[in-house]
Order: structure tokens, then sequence, then C-alpha cells
């Protein structure tokens, strides 16, 4: 499994990276989100979606082992094993795996727990099947 975006529809309010920051860190705090937001403006006057698609990069260059997959089949990260090396940020295809010393102890990612579709009101997000690339 992992979350879909269709950034076409994305209005840019933002609610998915509150409730993501809530979900993984108990705060509304939209810079501890693990979804990106890119707004490209004034042309060609779009948002743009980046979330995580589980290809598991992040987890295969963990030094420590600190990045681990659920019962979803999502990969996580484990925060008492994370020792903020930033291994993983650069191996990230889709830019969704971070790194911030002095925002949080901890590397983050998306787990998958869905509290990002809950609150979109334009359906921007799903969780589906992982699709075999063409």
């Amino acid at each position: 499994m992992r979350l879909y975006a269709e950034s076409s529809k994305c209005s840019g309010c933002r609610a998915c990276l509150v409730a993501c920051s809530l979900n993984l860190f108990k705060e509304n705090n939209p810079k501890k989100a693990a979804l990106v937001i890119g707004a490209h403006f004034p042309a060609p006057g779009n948002y743009a979606v980046s979330v995580c698609t589980q290809c598991g990069e992040c987890a295969a260059v963990c030094p420590t082992g600190a990045i681990q997959k659920n019962d979803r089949g999502a990969y996580y990260v484990i925060p008492a094993d994370c020792t903020l090396c930033e291994a993983c940020v650069p191996v990230c295809p889709e830019n969704v795996m971070f790194v911030r010393t002095g925002l949080a102890e901890t590397a983050w990612k998306c787990d998958l727990c869905g509290d990002c579709i809950a609150v979109c009101g334009t359906d921007v997000l799903r969780i589906g099947e992982i699709e075999a690339k063409a």
C-alpha cells in the first residue's frame, strides 16, 4: 500500500500538512509533515503534491536499521534508533524523507496513517495498492 496524490485537485489549503504533523509529532506544525505541497505560481498556476511511494530506498541505506516496515506495509522511522545521519534523505526519489536538526530529534516520513486523507476537502489523496511501473 502507498499514498497517491492527484495534484490537479489540490487547492493548497495545507490541511493535510497539519493532520500529518499531528499524527507524527502531536503538534500543529506543518513543517513537520511527511508530504510536500509545492506552489507553482504565477506559472503554471498550480500545486504539486509530493508523497512517499513506499519504495524502501530510505530503509535500504539506513546504517542503524531505524527505518522498518509496519503491518500496513509502510516504512516508518524508529526514533530511538535514528542517529540523524541523513543517509536516507538524498536517496528519496520524491524528496519526502526529512531530517531537520533543531526541528525534530529524529528523521521522519509517511507512515501511511491516512489522517491526511480524512481532512482533504478536494479528494487529492488516497491509499491504494502499489501499482506496477509500465
